[in-house]
């Protein structure tokens, strides 16, 4: 196999901390990629969280741009999230060498604008099909504006993505949205690449934990909605405790998740406290109302956490199935509950999490991997 010793990776916000999906993957990659020997050259997009120097142990070199916030990144023809990450130093720094492109995140794509990249060595590391990803955005929120924003967002991405599909190879987290590349964009060069985790062990303990536990970022609405429909369509008629975590929730969740003596919410926890919450909790409930992509809170659950309640759209394309237990409707989740909740987590269980996680999700395996198709 031919090593890629130095490769650019164009980032779409700065990975790190680790504090959201969105970069857990890239800031894994990148830290996987040093271990194996290659010479990153990091480009970010900075729009708030700042410049890490955590960053520098892992590449040797990290540039930061500026983000076209606002109207100054709008595009009538391009996505938003593609038209604000333009910079022409980015696009002189990659012209400037024939090293590797790994872009990630359609969102990173820009230079496909710029004929000095038509025959670069590129792939595109994909986090969703973000076309389906921003409809069923649209679909879930209930602000006109954001709703008119996600609709034009999903309508211009679903135009992007057949004309880019084919300008390289495409690496997706699922098999779900590798086949819809192969299948609806007729991508001939797309493969499926597994996430890149922080932990490579499984940590779940045995025995009997004392609450239910959601967790995720609920500054999305989806993830306050499916809080929300938690709340009312399950937890209302289950007097069994229900725990609530993440970051920045809206005052009303918070309200409706302290009205029963038996319901609460914890705003914006340190990655101390989640794990805490993750590793004590007995079961950990993670339905998810949107297919695309890997969900990483199900797979943090599942490396540290006890039982896991899911929907299927929650495992959708993953190999994760297996370890779950799936229900669809409120009363199937409450009947499900009442049976988990005093069975104690069993050694059986944590080995077939090994089993499954330690053959789907190795990060040294998925580097070697990256490492050939960027070669």
């Amino acid at each position: 196999m031919a090593k890629a010793n130095t490769i650019h990776i164009v980032s779409h916000d700065v990975p790190y901390p680790i504090d959201y999906g969105g970069v857990i993957d890239i800031f894994c990659t990148i830290r996987s990629l040093h271990e194996m020997g290659v010479d990153i050259i990091l480009h970010c997009f900075e729009y708030g969280r700042g410049e890490q120097p955590e960053l520098n142990r892992y590449c040797r070199e990290v540039h930061y741009y500026r983000r076209l916030e606002g109207h100054k990144g709008f595009c009538f023809h391009l996505p938003y999230i593609v038209a604000s990450r333009s910079h022409p130093e980015l696009l002189d720094r990659l012209a400037a060498d024939d090293y590797p492109i790994l872009l990630e995140g359609i969102h990173s794509t820009y230079l496909l604008q710029d004929k000095r990249f038509a025959g670069r060595k590129m792939a595109l590391r994909l986090f969703n099909v973000e076309s389906r990803y921003y409809y069923r955005l649209f679909m879930h929120e209930r602000s006109l504006a954001k709703k008119a924003y996600y609709f034009n967002e999903s309508r211009l991405l679903r135009a992007y993505e057949l004309k880019t599909a084919n300008r390289m190879t495409v690496l997706t987290l699922s098999e779900q949205d590798l086949n819809y590349y192969k299948e609806k964009l007729g991508a001939k060069s797309v493969y499926n690449l597994p996430v890149f985790l922080p932990y490579n062990e499984v940590k779940s303990e045995e025995g009997v934990g004392s609450f239910c536990l959601y967790h995720g970022n609920l500054e999305v609405a989806e993830n306050e909605k499916v809080a929300r429909w938690l709340l009312k369509n399950v937890f209302s008629q289950l007097k069994i405790p229900f725990v609530i975590a993440g970051k920045n929730p809206s005052k009303k969740l918070e309200r409706i998740a302290h009205l029963s003596a038996h319901t609460c919410l914890i705003a914006n926890p340190g990655d101390k406290e989640l794990n805490d919450l993750i590793t004590k909790a007995q079961i950990n409930i993670l339905p998810s109302f949107n297919e695309t992509g890997v969900k990483l809170k199900l797979l943090n659950a599942l490396f540290n956490g006890r039982h896991c309640i899911v929907n299927q759209a929650a495992v959708e394309g993953t190999p994760l199935g297996p370890l779950c237990h799936i229900t669809e409707s409120p009363d199937a989740m409450q009947r499900v509950i009442q049976q988990l909740y005093h069975m104690p987590f069993a050694d059986e269980e944590i080995r077939l999490r090994k089993k499954i996680l330690y053959q789907h999700f190795n990060n040294a395996d998925s580097a070697a991997a990256l490492i050939a198709y960027l070669s």
